[in-house]
């Protein structure tokens, strides 16, 4: 499955929540909080179907094709404790949502983007990889260059300030440090994990 390039809106509206950040799909679900299309007198989903919403709320939410979200789940399947729990928590690991979270980015798309391009230094190195799963102790730089820490530092100025306390943000270096790694409390994405869980294990 390709990335999902069509109308951002409609995925919010369908799966009622705001999965999709940009300023456009925001407002459209603001006015149309409804699912799109013509209304029918509403009818109990399927055991099947809301597993499969829940499946998707991640898979948008990440920006996951299924074949990452199944290596994600098989990770998370072989670990120890609760594999729901596990699983949500490696998505909150990789390194374009630790940029969203760190708020050099107002989106998850725009995170993926300037990863791939180059923008961002891990522990000191050129990382072009947005699905990179970091660690504990990490450092995530921007790239020393005059045009991008310009863009990063306008971006983050925008920003409420660091979303998540397992980082930590340096204003002055544009630098993120993962000083510790999430736990599923952390995880605030509202999603039944545990029927995805069921669905993948068939």
């Amino acid at each position: 499955m390709s990335r999902y390039t069509g109308p951002k809106a409609r995925i919010n509206r369908r799966l009622g929540l705001a999965v999709f950040e940009s300023a456009g799909a925001m407002k459209a679900m603001d006015r149309k909080p409804n699912p799109p299309g013509m209304q029918p007198p509403p009818r109990k989903l399927t055991e099947y179907a809301l597993a499969m919403r829940e499946k998707q709320k991640i898979k948008f939410y990440y920006g996951l094709h299924e074949r990452q979200l199944r290596k994600l789940y098989d990770l998370a399947s072989r670990g120890k404790g609760d594999t729901g729990r596990s699983l949500l928590v490696l998505c909150e690991r990789r390194l374009d949502n630790v940029i969203r979270l760190a708020g050099l980015a107002k989106t998850r798309p725009q995170a993926r983007q300037g990863v791939a391009h180059g923008h961002f230094l891990l522990n000191g190195r050129a990382h072009d990889i947005p699905s990179a799963t970091v660690s504990a102790g990490d450092v995530i730089d921007v790239r020393r260059k005059a045009h991008l820490t310009d863009l990063y530092a306008a971006i983050r100025s925008e920003a409420e300030g660091t979303t998540a306390d397992w980082l930590a943000f340096d204003p002055e270096t544009l630098r993120v440090i993962v000083h510790r790694l999430p736990t599923p409390d952390d995880v605030t994405l509202p999603v039944d994990v545990q029927l995805v869980v069921e669905l993948m294990s068939r």
